[in-house]
């Protein structure tokens, strides 16, 4: 054998990783996914990110000059923006929207998260899935999608970047169904427009495709699915202070940290909360948070993207495959029990 094909690849020899390369490709990357999003309506521009960096990925060796001149950046990427950007999505929530949609509603939320929580962490073990793994589906089935698994991955002592972008992937694709399911439903069933939103924005998984699927069913149906999937988001804060309680009590390596017991980002995604909540904001600060937290996001995607390559994939197999439709059939159905019980 010649020593070109054993050594196919030369070694990144006198390579200078900086934090700027990895974290301006990621923010490049964010933008380009932004703007693939809006050419194609519907196409979810965090699923972009993560395909361009499981591209680069894939085309690249991990020992190429850029990827491990990129390291130090992405692995910033995919930790602090993201939580930046979870911190962000506090702006989009208004406390007094949320409480007027009716107390038997607003419980509902809550025991649609915690049920199909509950649900697909149970269903994980029985498929004996990696527990990680499935609490990040678990999360982002039952809350708000690739925020969720962005938000729990930032807390989590042991995590696999590949993870989260694998149930990133299945959240978009499922959702994306969900789309059509959704409308399909609500006129076959004739829904009112108050249940058919109440149902929609209690079972599809990202806000993006809460507004695609309710606004093909109306107007009113668009409002009302909006605040409902605005009240499963609110649920991310307790969901997130719970898991890190709970990595808090976990046996922890002889001298690791003792992560804190509310993350310094939850934190601040209360107090997004509480200042949009207070009016004190003008709507362009808002507007531009939302870009902003968009990008943020689109580079911690593009980041995650970036550790998936095709081995991971062969190995991740088909059980969060099943696991992600089980997980949306269940939040389906607790959909349509608040649904029909709020209207």
């Amino acid at each position: 054998m010649t020593e070109t094909a054993a050594n196919p690849v030369p070694p990144a020899v006198g390579v200078q990783p900086s934090i700027w390369i990895g974290i301006g490709l990621s923010v490049a990357a964010a933008g380009v996914s932004w703007g693939v999003g809006l050419l194609v309506p519907g196409l979810s521009a965090m699923l972009v990110a993560i395909l361009l960096g499981a591209a680069l990925a894939n085309l690249l060796p991990t020992d190429h000059r850029l990827m491990v001149a990129a390291r130090p950046g992405l692995a910033i990427s995919a930790r602090r923006l993201l939580r930046a950007g979870v911190v962000l999505l506090g702006l989009q929530l208004v406390l007094g929207d949320i409480l007027a949609l009716g107390w038997p509603t607003v419980v509902g939320v809550v025991v649609i998260v915690a049920g199909t929580l509950a649900a697909t962490l149970a269903l994980g073990r029985l498929l004996r899935i990696g527990a990680t793994q499935t609490l990040l589906i678990a999360g982002g089935f039952s809350i708000c999608g690739a925020a969720a698994v962005a938000g729990i991955d930032g807390v989590l002592a042991k995590r696999k970047d590949e993870e989260a972008a694998t149930a990133v992937a299945l959240v978009v694709v499922f959702g994306t169904l969900m789309i059509a399911l959704m409308p399909t439903l609500a006129f076959a069933l004739h829904l009112d427009p108050r249940t058919a939103g109440i149902w929609t924005g209690a079972s599809t998984h990202e806000v993006a495709q809460v507004v695609a699927a309710a606004g093909i069913i109306g107007p009113a149906a668009l409002t009302v699915a909006v605040l409902v999937k605005l009240a499963r988001v609110l649920m991310l804060a307790p969901v997130l202070a719970v898991i890190s309680f709970r990595q808090r009590s976990a046996g922890l390596e002889p001298g690791a940290a003792r992560p804190p017991l509310v993350p310094l980002f939850v934190v601040g995604f209360i107090a997004m909360v509480a200042v949009r909540s207070l009016g004190v904001l003008p709507p362009v600060v808002i507007d531009i948070a939302k870009l902003a937290q968009a990008w943020l996001l689109g580079a911690a995607m593009f980041a995650l993207g970036t550790s998936v390559h095709a081995s991971v994939l062969r190995r991740t197999g088909t059980r969060p495959v099943v696991l992600a439709a089980a997980a949306t059939l269940v939040v389906l159905l607790l959909g349509g029990l608040v649904a029909f019980v709020g209207r």
